[in-house]
């Protein structure tokens, strides 16, 4: 159970400096100008925030203790934002994760096994969403990205107004319960 427990640790510390940067990345955002991109920060901000909560229930059920941890953040430009985002997000749905799910299995940790897949699908979205926004400034059509996102409460999954599920395809709650941002 060690490793696990250094995996929910090291989550924690990741999803946590994730959340706090990408509230700064939405701040940078709208001193730009793009108040669109600003809120897919703020729900991606949120998103990550519930990442480390799920993280951090879990190491508490399995008698792990949180260290102190200090957050840095470098803010660029909202383009270099996105881009350093979105490395964040693969790194952790192609490296992190599932080294994390692969220790949680071995380790026979249920609950780890849980957060780490739902964190990691829902890394993919975002993942998707940064893209999506690099390629709008790129093309100068930034007007045309989503005005509003909706996150769920309990694995994080972020969605555009109007695309809610009917239920979270990670966690199974019904879409109704979706947070709006």
């Amino acid at each position: 159970m060690e490793k696990t427990i250094r995996n929910l640790i090291a989550g924690i510390i990741g999803e946590s400096t994730a959340g706090a940067t990408y509230a700064a990345f939405a701040a940078q955002a709208a001193r730009e100008g793009y108040p669109a991109i600003q809120k897919m920060f703020e729900a991606t901000s949120k998103a990550e925030s519930i990442h480390a909560a799920n993280h951090a229930r879990v190491l508490k059920q399995l008698g792990g203790t949180l260290p102190k941890f200090k957050i840095e953040i470098e803010v660029g430009t909202t383009l270099e934002n996105l881009a350093h985002a979105k490395a964040g997000e693969v790194y952790e749905f192609s490296e992190m994760y599932p080294a994390f799910l692969k220790d949680a299995e071995s380790d026979g940790a249920k609950a780890a096994i849980v957060t780490f897949t739902q964190a990691l699908e829902v890394e993919k979205v975002h993942a998707q969403l940064y893209q999506n926004a690099i390629d709008a400034i790129n093309a100068g059509t930034v007007a045309s990205l989503p005005k509003k996102y909706l996150v769920c409460p309990v694995c994080g999954d972020t969605v555009a107004e109007g695309n809610v599920p009917e239920k979270c395809p990670y966690c199974g709650i019904p879409g109704s319960k979706y947070l709006a941002i």
